[in-house]
């Protein structure tokens, strides 16, 4: 991690000026949080008491928006994942004032010193978050896990639910963790492996608040503990999925993988990269073993990445099967519904289902209107990251213009390449006098270093 050095606050302005370029919302309106207000009054009536189950949840330690809590038992020799999601739906009604911003919102923005949420924190971090403050409207999930990893949709119900702990990743011990909570997250990994399933989990380059208004930049991989938390909402997004597609209705999380000539193209990079890649072997069992603590690696996971098409939403459309190349199955995103629009109708989808109802109209018409709005605010929200990420870059080598660094390629189009630092965790684009293969280290000039653009120039030499 590489502490930024910015006494004269010109990453704050940086991040203004962010906001201002992609029109963040400050706030919300008057009568979005008049109405947010109100319903953060609504007593939970529809709910079942569950409050006696021990649920805890896993976040990063300063978050309060806390979409999900958990609790697992041993039932034979499945094991029951009790996973408890907020209930935003209970608050927020179609059409009222909240509802009709968070169509305009789509997802929860964030930069590295603030966020524009989704809904009004009187909401989402606090009426409707699952806190361990007091009871909680959730919707409960009965996920069964079987030996092999294979996941079932055993129940859905409103609950209320109290968490008995909020757990950091950084910071929690195993034994704080409900029993099984690794061997759920070891079948889930398990099932995948059979699969053949691809999720490639690069080490992310990120901007980090260190509070006091003092930043880092980063490479974060994933810690032990975000990995088996990630597998509970996995294993819940793909039972879900099961249900609503035997019920031919839904919203699915889809992505196509590489095609045959982008598949070509990352075995030359393997080459150039020094990986051992068998003619033999196809892409998903090599990138299965791929370790993103050594470079060459992590350069060969963020091609692979790169070199597939995105992820978007698709509704079910009889005789198509929707399909998640990385998951290698039929997904959903139902976990996340205060930071994502689309959670919240998936969730009411499958509780109208799970207990014998029709899924509502204004649900099915959703999930017609739902892609074109999730695509938008995704499109946003990756713009917002990278460039916070460039400004970052910028302010970390502004005023050493001319001096030279050492830096490995790591793709290539033609005469424009892709480098990576190899003393600071900086990523950037540079052109060469010639054609260069990945993997191949160069002694790069910086030429540019502004933070007003966001904007930096290096020099092959």
């Amino acid at each position: 991690m590489k502490a930024l050095h910015d006494p004269k606050g010109i990453l704050k302005t940086g991040l203004d000026a962010i906001r201002a370029e992609f029109s963040v919302p400050p706030s919300f309106p008057p009568q979005v949080l008049a109405a947010a207000t109100r319903a953060a009054a609504k007593t939970p009536s529809a709910h079942r008491d569950r409050t006696d189950v021990p649920f805890v949840t896993l976040d990063p330690a300063t978050s309060t928006d806390l979409d999900q809590a958990f609790a697992i038992e041993q039932t034979g020799s499945d094991l029951l994942l009790r996973y408890a999601i907020a209930d935003v739906a209970w608050f927020v009604e179609d059409g009222d004032a909240v509802d009709i911003e968070a169509w305009h919102r789509g997802e929860t923005l964030y930069l590295p010193d603030g966020k524009a949420g989704l809904y009004p924190p009187v909401l989402a971090e606090n009426a409707a978050s699952l806190l361990p403050d007091g009871p909680r409207p959730a919707v409960v999930f009965t996920v069964r896990v079987a030996p092999d990893g294979e996941v079932g949709l055993d129940g859905v119900e409103r609950s209320l639910v109290r968490s008995r702990a909020k757990l950091a990743y950084d910071r929690v011990a195993e034994s704080e963790l409900p029993q099984g909570f690794a061997e759920l997250a070891r079948r889930i990994a398990a099932a995948e492996d059979r699969r053949g399933a691809a999720r490639v989990d690069p080490p992310q380059q990120e901007v980090v608040g260190l509070g006091q208004g003092r930043f880092a930049l980063a490479y974060r991989p994933m810690l032990l503990s975000e990995e088996r938390n990630a597998a509970l909402s996995l294993a819940t997004n793909l039972a879900v999925a099961k249900a609503l597609l035997a019920h031919r209705t839904g919203l699915f999380r889809v992505m196509a993988g590489p095609d045959a000539k982008a598949v070509a193209r990352l075995r030359q990079s393997a080459s150039a990269l020094g990986l051992g890649w068998p003619d033999a072997m196809d892409l998903k069992d090599f990138e299965r073993d791929l370790d993103a603590a050594d470079p060459a690696q992590a350069a060969f996971m963020l091609a692979i990445r790169r070199a597939g098409s995105g992820a978007g939403y698709a509704p079910y459309h009889p005789g198509a099967e929707p399909w998640h190349a990385a998951i290698a199955a039929p997904y959903v995103h139902a976990t996340a519904p205060l930071r994502r629009l689309a959670d919240r109708y998936v969730i009411r989808a499958a509780l109208a289902l799970a207990n014998g109802e029709a899924v509502p109209d204004a649900v099915t018409a959703a999930f017609d209107r739902l892609p074109e709005v999730m695509a938008r605010a995704d499109t946003i929200a990756a713009r917002i990251e990278r460039a916070a990420v460039d400004l970052a870059e910028t302010v970390m080598l502004h005023g050493r213009e001319g001096e030279t660094f050492h830096a490995v390629v790591t793709d290539s189009d033609g005469a424009s390449a892709r480098i990576q630092l190899e003393s600071l965790p900086i990523i950037a684009r540079t052109k060469l006098p010639e054609p260069v293969a990945p993997g191949r280290k160069l002694a790069v000039r910086l030429d540019k270093a502004s933070p007003e653009s966001r904007q930096l120039t290096f020099v092959a030499i």
